[in-house]
């Protein structure tokens, strides 16, 4: 009894470390550019929550300049057993600790009587008629290994899509245009800014339009519609919290999935402006500008990457070798991977239009 004590205690130990550099990490993203380097690496790992996202990236970075690895950022990361099925193996003590949710089975005939579900064994099956979900049940800490901390079989490159400046990638601008006419919306190119108060696009809830100005670079033109679909996702009717409150926090979500959705596709993004992270964190009144970025940086991740899931055009991998289905840690519900960080509501795609309410979004920055 002792002995398990004192391992749930180190355990605990560990968690609230990690719980500690999450937090410090967030607290140094205080600059447009800091923010910027910070989405733009999510965009490489958009599988994992953005809590794990910054523990992997503040813990190689320290490694990178204590020089144990080659490289300023990661490349590919997985767990041990996903190495191992690769034929690579990880060395001892490379290893860069994450937060994992712990999944268990819950069944029950009457899914609508909360008091009903019942915890299945491990391989415990369910009763005729009933149904199964899964739960986050716990969070315990895991490791991953960069790929330059392993060593084995070669690993394949993945090809990179190229761009010259100021060109888009063949096929995004259709795939958006679709995902935003998939929500009920309307796509208009306009010759230039003065129908959009000088802006680069704009979104009006209530013709439920989307205008993007076409006197601009083709990138140009596909991030301001990534930025503008971001805006159908994220605000609108169905926004609350946070984003309702304070007007800058919408049009950071907004241009941070923007900004992700290009770097996924390869696209400079050395020129995005994002207005200054922790000006906006710290006037949402009555809330702790840590958690407002963390819980912001989880939804621009989350829409992101289902934005990205729904396009067929070639993009830069995910951080994740060969693009494997990995059961490793890290890739479980990373949404829940802190229990205690709610995320903002979201609007799926093909969802039903809401009832017409007047709200124009701002600058397709």
């Amino acid at each position: 009894m002792a002995a398990m004590e004192d391992a749930r205690a180190a355990r605990e130990a560990r968690l609230d470390a990690l719980e500690e550099r999450i937090t410090q990490s967030v607290q140094e993203l205080v600059s447009g550019e800091d923010w910027r380097r910070a989405m733009e690496f999510a965009a490489r790992f958009r599988t994992r929550s953005f809590n794990n996202t910054l523990l992997i990236w503040a813990q190689h970075v320290e490694a990178y300049e204590q020089g144990r690895v080659p490289t300023p950022t990661p490349t590919w990361v997985a767990g041990y057993t996903d190495w191992k099925k690769l034929g690579r193996w990880a060395e001892a003590g490379g290893g860069y600790q994450i937060r994992s949710p712990v999944n268990a089975r819950f069944a029950t005939a009457t899914p609508g009587n909360p008091e009903s579900w019942r915890r299945l064994g491990k391989r415990e099956r369910p009763r005729p008629g009933e149904v199964v979900r899964r739960r986050i049940v716990n969070v315990v800490p895991a490791y991953v290994w960069d790929v330059t901390r392993t060593h084995g079989a070669p690993l394949p490159e993945q090809p990179s899509p190229k761009l010259l400046e100021g060109e888009a990638p063949a096929g995004l601008w259709e795939g958006l245009a679709a995902q935003v006419e998939s929500l009920g919306f309307e796509v208009l190119r306009m010759p230039d800014s003065d129908a959009m108060r000088g802006a680069n696009g704009m979104t009006d809830f209530e013709t439920r339009q989307v205008l993007v100005r076409t006197d601009m670079d083709p990138a140009a033109q596909v991030k301001t519609l990534a930025h503008e679909l971001a805006h159908v996702r994220m605000d609108g009717p169905r926004q609350q919290g946070d984003a309702r409150e304070h007007r800058g926090i919408s049009e950071v979500r907004a241009e941070s999935a923007a900004l992700m959705i290009a770097a996924a596709h390869g696209m400079d993004t050395s020129s995005y402006t994002i207005p200054y992270v922790a000006g906006w964190a710290a006037n949402v009144d009555g809330k702790d500008p840590v958690q407002v970025i963390r819980r912001t940086g989880e939804t621009i991740r989350e829409v992101a990457k289902d934005i990205l899931d729904h396009l067929d055009t070639p993009q830069l991998g995910n951080g994740n070798p060969l693009s494997l289905h990995l059961d490793d840690p890290g890739h479980e519900a990373p949404a829940h991977e802190a229990p205690n960080v709610e995320a903002s509501p979201i609007a799926p795609l093909r969802e039903p239009a809401p009832a017409p309410v007047r709200a124009v979004s701002g600058r397709g920055l």
